[in-house]
Order: structure tokens, then C-alpha cells, then sequence
């Protein structure tokens, strides 16, 4: 049976580094306050004109060096974003196009921080169903254009970047084994954007009352999120008759460093086995994980033959996992 094996990784961030201390400057804050309930010191902001295929593109060309493969090879391309360039076309299209990759078809996901899980289980799907043998996965955001820089409870833990990832189809036991979705519409208020879709389309109003920016109800995502994730990643375990301690690495949505720390302690991992990079770059959505993976990759923090799991929660509400024998 053809497997997806992910054979190279690459991550872009803009140069701009924000500090905890310049956002002392903008908002009633503190960098204590920051660190100590997100574990955030700073994160990077796209430059003016900066979109987030330019940051995919950056990421693209590090993961197709990484896989010793040319743009012009590639099958698909699939895009995890919630802030593209444009609502049409797919930023997917834009990178396609400035990749040259004029083979490959292309379409963007919209499942927030969960995102880059779930397009990397739809080329999973391909890659298995033998209709493509190539397919480079994207998570991009340029989430500091949906930031309201006045409100303190959101504009701390977000940033920008890209990460990417080529699959390619394996006939051996490594790749991706077990890609887990899952979504509860019925929390679609906890994370959300209110307006500039069709349900509230754009007036002076809508700009006036800020409501084009990211609204989240913290307290209660934390909560959620914290017992969906364990319950996540221990169901995989099982579906492979894996415990905690066979995992080399986990990899999770860099969005706090306490979700981040409680999900370990619940399935028994100390820190040093969980990737953790949020205190660099914040929360980016969808191009958290890939960023972390590529970073965990090129660092030999994952090497042949390790079972890692990739897992996510995010708006939607949207959460993921992957377990990987890399």
C-alpha cells in the first residue's frame, strides 16, 4: 500500500522581530504578564506589501531543496491559510504560479491552527488513492493584518510565518500512518472573525467597530482545548497499539505554552520529547507545526524510524492529529 512520506521541510519568517517590550508600548501589558501565561518572549511581522504567498513561496523553495525536488515535478498544491492574499483566487493559485509548478493543481484549507493537519491529510489521501505523487503542503499566515493592535487579550500571541512540507508517495513502512479530523461547529464563536464574509459584508461600519480583526474568547478555548487534545492523541496511540513512551517527539500547535505543557503532563511526556518554539515566533496558525517540524528536522530532534505525532486545535472549532513514522 503507497504511503506518504514526508521527504523535505522548510519554514520562512519575516525579519521583524516584536518584543513582548514594544508591545508594552501599544497596549496595557506587560512582558512579564506575557511570558508567564503564554511563554511568548516575541514574534515576527510581515514587512508593508508582504502577503502570505511571499511567505509561502520562501517556505516552498526551503522544502523542495530539502526534497531535492524541482517546482516543475509537483502534482498539487495545497495551502493551509485563514489570512490569504485575496478572498479569490486560492493563495494556493498565487504560490502555483510564482513556483512556476505548472503541473500541479492547487486549493486552498481554511481550518485555522488545525489547518496545515488537515491539508496534510487531503494529500494524504491523494498520495494513497495513486492520483498524485508529489504534493506540497503550505501553512502561511500573515496574521498580524487580522490583529486589532488595541486589544491587549489577542494581539500578544500572534505572529507570522510560513512552513512547508513535499510528500511524496512511498511503497515502505515509513510516512504518515493515521491522520485524525475532527470539528464541533457549534463553538464557532470562541474563535472567530465577524465581519467581510457574506454574512457581514464590508461597510464603514463593520471597519468603524473593528470587526474585521480576530475575536477569541480565551478562558474558554483554553479549556477545551486542553481536554480534546489529550483525548486526541491517546486515541491514536491506541489505534496502533503505541503507548506515550513510544513517541520520539511530539509536535503540537505552538498557541501556549500552558495547553502546551498540560497536554504533556496528562499523557505522561516530559518536555524534553515535545517540540517548543512559541516563545520565538507565537501563535501563527496554521504555519505553526510546520514551522516546528522543520525546525525539529533540521536540528536532529527527529531522526529515521521515530514515531512522532503532529496534533492541532484551532478555530472552528477545528482539532487534528498525525502520527508519523518518519
Amino acid at each position: 500500500m503507497l504511503k506518504a512520506r514526508i521527504t523535505g521541510t522548510g519554514l520562512y519568517v519575516p525579519k521583524k522581530v516584536l518584543t513582548n517590550f514594544d508591545i508594552e508600548k501599544m497596549v496595557d501589558t506587560s512582558d512579564e504578564w506575557i511570558r508567564e501565561r503564554t511563554g511568548i518572549r516575541e514574534r515576527r511581522i510581515a514587512e508593508e506589501g508582504e502577503a502570505a504567498s511571499d511567505l509561502a513561496l520562501m517556505a516552498a523553495h526551503e522544502a523542495l531543496k530539502s526534497a531535492g525536488l524541482k517546482a516543475r515535478k509537483l502534482d498539487l498544491i495545497i495551502v493551509a491559510t485563514v489570512s490569504g492574499d485575496m478572498p479569490l483566487p486560492s493563495t494556493a493559485c498565487i504560490l502555483q504560479h510564482k513556483l512556476g509548478a505548472k503541473k500541479a493543481a492547487a486549493f486552498d484549507v481554511n481550518a485555522a491552527c488545525s489547518g496545515f493537519i488537515y491539508a496534510l491529510s487531503a494529500a494524504d489521501a491523494f498520495i494513497r488513492a495513486g492520483t498524485h505523487e508529489r504534493v506540497l503542503v503550505v501553512g502561511a499566515e500573515v496574521l498580524s493584518r487580522i490583529t486589532d493592535w488595541t486589544d491587549r487579550s489577542t494581539c500578544v500571541l500572534l505572529g507570522d510565518g510560513a512552513g512547508a512540507a513535499v510528500l511524496e508517495a512511498d511503497k515502505g513502512d515509513r510516512g504518515i500512518l493515521s491522520v485524525k479530523l475532527n470539528a464541533d461547529g457549534s463553538m464557532w464563536d470562541l474563535l472567530h472573525i465577524p465581519a467581510g464574509g457574506s454574512r457581514m459584508p464590508a461597510t464603514e461600519e463593520t471597519v468603524k467597530k473593528r470587526l474585521h480583526y480576530m475575536k477569541m474568547r480565551g478562558n474558554e478555548t483554553f479549556k477545551v482545548a486542553v481536554r480534546t487534545l489529550e483525548k486526541l492523541v491517546l486515541s491514536t496511540l491506541k489505534e496502533h497499539r503505541l503507548e506515550p513512551e513510544d513517541i520520539a517527539l511530539l509536535i503540537p500547535h505552538q498557541a501556549n505554552h500552558r495547553i502546551i505543557s498540560a497536554t504533556a503532563k496528562r499523557l505522561g511526556l516530559g518536555l524534553d520529547r515535545v517540540m517548543i518554539n512559541l516563545d520565538r515566533y507565537g501563535n501563527t496558525s496554521a504555519a505553526s507545526i510546520p514551522i516546528a517540524l522543520d525546525e525539529a528536522v533540521r536540528s536532529g530532534r527527529v531522526r529515521k524510524g521515530d514515531y512522532i505525532i503532529l496534533e492541532a486545535f484551532g478555530g472552528g472549532l477545528t482539532w487534528a492529529s498525525a502520527l508519523i513514522k518518519w
